[in-house]
């Protein structure tokens, strides 16, 4: 499991935090999921389990796991946090559709540029 980019400049709690929302949010993890335990996953990732308690303690805090005392920390079942997120990329790309309307960029303009490297991505394999 591939979870730390040791030429990333943010904390690697961090780092954890964002690899398993995204896991959950892909449906790698899913609800009710047991995670690994603090002291697998900081042997595996050869960090201290003070940093993977932090990051598993910012998962709890953001309603993504849930822990249950003496058997470990849990995916939490909620399809709300997919549309939370849904609900916060909607706003980010609405501020940069509002920006580039600043600025004088017309929005069918913008909209058929992304479509292009969209698909120009698309046709040589990679992601979107």
């Amino acid at each position: 499991m591939k979870l730390i980019d040791y030429q990333d400049s943010r904390p690697i709690y961090e780092q954890i935090v964002e690899n398993f929302k995204f896991q959950i949010y892909k449906g790698i993890l899913q609800a009710d999921d047991q995670m690994p335990s603090v002291r697998s996953l900081a042997i595996e990732l050869s960090t201290n389990p003070n940093t993977v308690q932090k990051a598993y303690a910012e998962l709890e805090r953001q309603g993504f796991i849930y822990t249950v005392k003496g058997r470990g920390n849990f995916v939490k079942g909620n399809d709300s946090l997919k549309d939370s997120k849904k609900e916060e990329l909607i706003q980010s790309v609405l501020e940069l559709l509002k920006e580039a309307d600043d600025i004088g960029i017309p929005m069918d303009e913008l909209m058929t540029e992304i479509r292009q490297r969209i698909e120009s991505k698309t046709k040589r394999g990679g992601n979107a």
